[in-house]
């Protein structure tokens, strides 16, 4: 059955910026390079930007005559040849945006990229450069003195630093939401169709669109989630000029995918952090939220499982689950002008009817749906009131609002105060938080885009049937959401997210028939990759937020860490201190000017100059907010009505307002998912094939050896595995400064390499391991004197790795078996002979298999070559001639071929 709506590919993917002196132009084009739009810039205004887009969809020859014509126009003298007037600047992948200081505008262009993930085909990349360029040609400039400086503060945003975009997967938007507008009902999109084309601003945006009837394919584009958008601001001055395809929507925070091979079949883990830009900044100045719900530290994290084997969204077993971090929703601060490592924690305003946190939830319940559980790992017992101060405001904020709220879809609120369990001697912190996963789990369920399979039916399980969410006919949804926090939402919060991620995994796989119970065990290969997953995701949000890695990670919780962990605990500490106290300033100052909460103006005080920046994140100290909502009916009229089910995911008037729908023809490449995933036009290299470089758990956790059970699902003891749950990881902090994430990072070294090298040295061994096949050996290093080593390859037997010595004689027992096996090869070869006899007796109502194969015999015991003609013996020959350099003649056919090709191509 063809699908019904495919997303929408964009058509500008490759860029090129030409330059004259009075124009910019910006040539887009599609991966396949044969639809190419343009767009041009304005240079002669020294402060406006004056973009022109004429919305054509142009050919490769269409748009090397416009070239031409433009090169030819813009030369300083009329034919002259030497000087070219139109000059190649830069070539690029996509726009980030068009930012304004004091001066003129710049245009952000990325010029590197790095793919991270693939979701169903369609990439997920990575920035890893831009270019920033200056529009207004220098004989229009006027300069400024300050401009300078506003240019090297929004810069300090460093876009290479874990910002990730897609031409066709909406990034700020679940799984959940981007299947579910794919699965609208087709009366929907034809009814939307015309809708889009009675009010589409484009004349070409349906040339050569002939109705289909059945034949045609609806591709949807939907508007990004703009909380989790990183570059709204930047594009929003050409966001009604230009066309959709111009638009690229970029989330900052993680992105990580691996490769769990389970007896060889593919199954991708992806997590995606989406940080929010709605309060954002570092960690003491921007704690808890501003006037309008949104608090700091915010970020949606999803995990993702698909079977790699089958790739389309219609097709493909899809699962998911998301979960949120933050910070408390009140209005809190410290005050880190004492230079205390743990300032204290004051309230800003009393709020007695819970205002804040309303406007919290409210938007919670409108993109999660219900139930909202909130699990608290703040301290609820001190010795000097600290932590105690949110725990005490935040259960009576949560209380108010539930008396108002229909039972069934109360917040539900779980205060743990893991510090304690974690001191204590008696309790198991991860027990406990597997307890509280599961039940969390249970509540809100998760999405997977099909239906239970039918081994769940003959091996029933009691939590299964257990599971809450929505089920429907095509699978089940995800309603509600876990949010963690502790005080900064970084150690205790990525350990508790971690053990509900591992819970919610063992739901995901068994919904996927991968597994015969809903429960998987640490010190499995499968765990292991999804923990190394997890740390990275903490180190990354923890570098972004706090200045610095994780302190506290899943190995200290579970009090297996090595002893070497507390020294390098204590360096964490010491660099988020050092961050915290003398770079997190500018750092902010760098995100407010980013995000466009500041706008620089003439006349006005400069960023610099401020001594606080919170009028800028609360909009009420400026201005008197038009309407206050009710103190008991404090959430939107058209959320509750749908509750349980989130409101963004219902189908209605105002949610079809913000999808782009339009009819492509079958083979249209905007829609077309499988040229743009394996590119057929493109010379493709194993080597370079994204797959093949993620982390695989058969690669990077397995034993090497053959003996031991391949199964991702069974428990290793630590000297049996790849990597040992208790290696050194080394030069984690290399790694995470320069980005590496899990999907493209090569794997440490095993621990028998690393058990007895520096730091150093295991960084060299990981940059050797990572080149090496799965079969290889680890190099071993061994202590000899004080600061000797001698490396020593250590080189398996033949009999542990293929489980037999080939340089042994049969045994006579084997040569007899080997015997009998040959007679019966022969009996049944003289059966096949003389059951062909038979067949060829047979009367004409009797089905006859007749070979198609070239060979006359082809079988196990012989194989009779099969005869070449002339023609291609002559082929082959001439073939070989010409790799000796003897060439022959071209035909006149040859000839007139050539010809051709070369006037099709370049006249």
């Amino acid at each position: 059955m063809p699908a019904a709506a495919a997303p929408i590919i964009s058509s500008v993917q490759k860029l090129v910026l030409y330059e004259t002196r009075a124009r910019y132009f910006l040539v887009g084009s599609n991966h396949a390079e044969t639809k190419y739009r343009v767009l041009k810039i304005d240079r002669t205004e020294p402060k406006d930007l004056v973009i022109i887009d004429d919305r054509h969809v142009y050919t490769q020859q269409e748009v090397r005559e416009l070239l031409g014509r433009l090169d030819l126009g813009n030369r300083t003298k009329m034919g002259q040849k030497g000087s070219s007037g139109l000059f190649r600047a830069v070539s690029a992948f996509g726009v980030v945006g068009f930012v304004r200081f004091l001066e003129g505008y710049y245009i952000v262009l990325i010029t590197k990229r790095r793919k991270m993930a693939d979701i169903g085909g369609h990439a997920i990349y990575k920035i890893e450069d831009t270019n920033m360029i200056y529009i207004p040609n220098d004989s229009v400039r006027i300069s400024h003195p300050d401009e300078a400086r506003y240019l090297r503060i929004f810069q300090n945003v460093d876009l290479s630093s874990n910002f990730y975009f897609s031409y066709s997967y909406d990034l700020s938007h679940s799984l959940q939401y981007n299947l579910t507008v794919l699965r609208m009902p087709l009366e929907m999109l034809k009814s939307e169709t015309t809708q889009t084309r009675q009010e589409s601003f484009d004349i070409f945006e349906d040339e050569g669109l002939i109705t289909q009837g059945g034949n045609g394919v609806f591709g949807i584009s939907s508007e990004p989630y703009m909380k989790y958008v990183w570059n709204g601001e930047l594009l929003d001055i050409i966001k009604n000029t230009v066309h959709r395809d111009w638009l690229l929507y970029i989330i900052h925070g993680f992105c990580g995918q691996s490769k769990l091979l389970i007896y060889g079949r593919p199954v991708y883990v992806t997590l995606i952090a989406r940080r929010s830009s709605k309060f954002a900044g570092t960690r003491f100045l921007k704690r808890g939220a501003n006037c309008e719900g949104d608090v700091a530290n915010e970020v949606e994290t999803e995990q993702i499982l698909c079977d790699a084997s089958v790739m389309s969204f219609t097709a493909g077993s899809y699962s998911s689950y998301v979960q949120v971090r933050g910070s408390v929703p009140l209005y809190w601060s410290q005050d880190i002008s004492t230079m205390m490592p743990k300032p204290p924690i004051t309230l800003d305003q009393a709020d007695p009817f819970a205002h804040v946190a309303a406007l919290h939830f409210d938007q919670m319940l409108q993109r999660f749906g219900s139930p909202i559980i909130v699990l608290n790992l703040v301290k609820e017992r001190e010795k000097r009131k600290h932590e105690r101060i949110l725990s005490e405001e935040l259960v009576a904020a949560v209380t108010y609002l539930n008396q108002f709220l229909p039972p069934e879809h109360t917040i539900i609120y779980i205060p743990w105060d893991m510090a304690k369990y974690t001191k204590s001697k008696l309790c198991n912190v991860l027990d406990r938080l597997n307890v509280i996963a599961e039940s969390v789990v249970k509540k809100t369920g998760f999405f997977v885009n099909r239906p239970d399979s039918y081994c769940s039916i003959l091996r029933p399980d009691e939590k299964w049937n257990e599971l809450g969410g929505c089920v429907i006919p095509t699978g089940r949804l995800q309603t509600g959401v876990l949010r963690t926090n502790c005080v900064d939402c970084l150690d205790r919060t990525n350990t508790a997210q971690f053990m509900v991620g591992k819970c919610a995994l063992a739901y995901q796989l068994y919904s996927l028939g991968l597994i015969d119970k809903p429960n998987l065990q640490f010190d499995t290969d499968a765990v292991r990759l999804f923990e190394e997953l997890y740390e990275d995701h903490g180190d990354t949000l923890s570098l972004q937020y706090g200045g610095s890695q994780l302190v506290h990670r899943v190995k200290t919780y579970r009090k297996i860490a090595p002893w070497t962990q507390h020294s390098k605990d204590i360096m964490q500490t010491l660099s988020r201190y050092y961050s915290n106290a003398f770079s997190d300033a500018d750092r902010q100052d760098s995100i407010n000017l980013f995000l466009g909460v500041f706008h620089p103006t003439e006349g006005k005080p400069h960023l610099w100059e401020l001594p606080t920046d919170f009028y800028l994140h609360h909009k009420n100290t400026m201005r008197l907010l038009p309407t206050r909502r009710s103190y008991t009916y404090w959430w939107t009229p058209e959320v509750i009505k749908h509750l349980p089910l989130p409101y963004d995911e219902v189908i209605c008037a105002a949610n079809l307002k913000k999808l782009i729908v339009k009819k492509f023809h079958k083979y249209e490449e905007e829609i077309d998912i499988h040229n743009e995933f394996f590119r057929p036009y493109e010379l493709s290299s194993f080597d370079d094939t994204f797959c093949l470089a993620m982390t695989s758990s058969a690669r990077d956790f397995m034993p090497k050896t053959v003996g031991i059970d391949p199964s991702p699902f069974t428990v290793r003891k630590p000297d049996e595995t790849g990597k040992s749950v208790l290696g050194n990881k080394s030069n984690r902090e290399e790694a995470v400064l320069q980005r590496k994430t899990a999907a493209s990072a090569p794997p440490p070294p095993s621990e028998e390499a690393v058990s007895s090298s520096s730091e150093d040295d295991s960084g060299t061994d990981r940059e050797e391991e990572g080149s090496v096949s799965q079969r290889s050996t680890p190099v071993k290093m061994t202590d000899l004197g004080d600061s000797a080593k001698v490396t020593e390859n250590v080189v398996q037997p033949m009999k542990e790795v293929y489980g037999i010595n080939l340089s042994d004689g049969l045994s006579e027992e084997d040569l007899s078996i080997y015997l009998r096996f040959v007679q019966l090869g022969q009996s049944q070869h003289k059966q096949d002979k003389s059951s062909q006899q038979f067949c060829s007796r047979c009367p004409d109502g009797v089905i006859k298999l007749t070979p198609i194969s070239a060979f006359s015999q082809d079988n196990i015991y012989e194989v009779q070559p099969p005869k070449v003609d002339r023609k291609s013996t002559e082929i082959f020959h001439a073939h070989i001639q010409a790799s000796q350099g003897i060439m022959q003649p071209l035909g006149k056919e040859d000839t007139s071929m050539y010809r051709e090709y070369i006037r099709n191509r370049y006249l």
